[in-house]
């Protein structure tokens, strides 16, 4: 496999991943001032709304296909692929998330474009690292805030996840996404179809993803929100115990779980007993 972009070749595995969601699945597009937003949405039609952004580089909406069965049986679960990344949403040729606040208004903007007032958020990674920004910028937006596995929220990347990661940021090819995955989960069984899904993404025509420092710590004292913080135990991304910490002594409402057995690119997709469980409590409550 050459380390050109296929974009007939994403779709189809984009789809072969989907094919995993529930049958009653909807697409839905939502127009935002940065572009056409893509929603996979299902459960619930008058449910409760439950936000859910995908981690960052090959990772999209479809990723969440071992968890949303579960979750659309009480909610209505709108799974969005991130403008400027790797999915079916269409950034606008002549405007594009800067800021931190730019992907707040582009979240705002999907949210209202979708009829949602307020919405319990999730997000894994990067996508985590949005939502908890979102709820920080606009709380009332937010009735439960969960964070699976976050990537710069509460500490930063260990240094050899970003050694492995550079030939794969510099070079963007399918066999430089394989090993690294395989590194990072440590060679875990990967569902071939979601793994295929990340090594078509290479590539991918995205935008420079919008990165900033992590939120202040007087920010993070004052939400508000009841948070669930859910950690990849075998985690080669960053210190899981040092983020545990450091959540429980600045969040106000937060609830912590160490995922044992799982890494950080094995979820959200690891259809882990504790994760579901945890998730179903969570949002029940």
């Amino acid at each position: 496999m050459s380390g050109v972009y296929d974009p007939d070749a994403f779709r189809a595995a984009y789809d072969k991943v989907m094919a995993k969601w529930p049958a009653a699945r909807e697409a839905l597009t939502v127009p935002t001032p940065f572009g056409t937003t893509y929603v996979n949405a299902c459960g619930l039609l008058d449910g409760p709304a439950l936000v859910l952004l995908p981690g960052g580089g090959g990772a999209t909406s479809a990723s969440w296909y071992a968890q949303v069965a579960d979750l659309a049986r009480t909610r209505r679960v709108l799974a969005v692929d991130l403008i400027g990344a790797p999915g079916r949403s269409t950034p606008a040729a002549d405007r594009h998330p800067r800021t931190v606040a730019d992907l707040t208004s582009w979240l705002d903007a999907v949210l209202d474009g979708l009829g949602v007032g307020e919405a319990d958020l999730g997000g894994h990674s990067y996508g985590a690292w949005i939502a908890l920004h979102h709820a920080l910028r606009a709380p009332a937006r937010t009735r439960r805030l969960f964070l699976l596995d976050p990537t710069q929220c509460f500490a930063g990347f260990k240094a050899a996840y970003l050694r492995h990661a550079l030939p794969m940021l510099l070079r963007p090819a399918p066999r430089r996404v394989r090993a690294f995955l395989e590194w990072e989960t440590g060679g875990a069984n990967l569902d071939p179809d979601c793994l295929r899904l990340q090594e078509t993404a290479a590539g991918f025509p995205a935008g420079r993803p919008v990165t900033g420092p992590r939120p202040a710590p007087e920010a993070l004292r004052g939400l508000n929100v009841p948070v669930l913080l859910l950690l990849a135990g075998n985690s080669r991304t960053h210190d899981t115990y040092r983020v545990a910490a450091r959540a429980e002594a600045l969040l106000p409402r937060v609830e912590t779980h160490v995922l044992p057995d799982v890494s950080h690119h094995a979820l959200p997709h690891a259809a882990t007993s504790e994760l579901g469980r945890s998730l179903r409590d969570f949002l029940g409550s």
